[in-house]
């Protein structure tokens, strides 16, 4: 399902299937999610997490959705986590970036607020 993580984290990281793409732009300490997201469980969410939290080690990073058009309820909840782990550490900025036309990120997003009061959001129009 893998086709292929960069090793050369975090200046550049990538998973691409046929289905979705997860990147990561040092240029901007932007993790990129694409397409549709419905992997089989927290267990299989696992390399995400781990570009993600590679990434998240800038004093700012965000996390961009706009053209991520479905994430079922394990990535939601890795997504969660993720969260969670950041308000832990405690030295991230973190935000999120989505589209206000994808159901899902609308309803999703703003929970995720009530994990770490100061994440920011910023949803976009279409």
């Amino acid at each position: 399902m893998l086709n292929s993580i960069n090793a050369m984290m975090p200046d550049s990281a990538m998973i691409e299937t046929k289905d979705y793409r997860v990147y990561y732009q040092a240029e901007t300490a932007t993790v990129v999610m694409e397409g549709f997201l419905r992997l089989n469980g927290i267990e299989a969410y696992q390399p995400v997490m781990d570009l993600l939290i590679e990434a998240a080690a800038h004093d700012s990073f965000t996390v961009d959705l706009q053209q991520l058009e479905f994430l079922n309820s394990s990535g939601i909840s890795m997504l969660s986590m993720f969260v969670v782990k950041v308000r832990d550490r405690g030295t991230t900025r973190l935000s999120f970036r989505g589209s206000e036309a994808i159901l899902w990120q609308t309803r999703s997003l703003k929970n995720l607020k009530r994990l770490m009061p100061d994440l920011h959001i910023e949803m976009l129009r279409s």
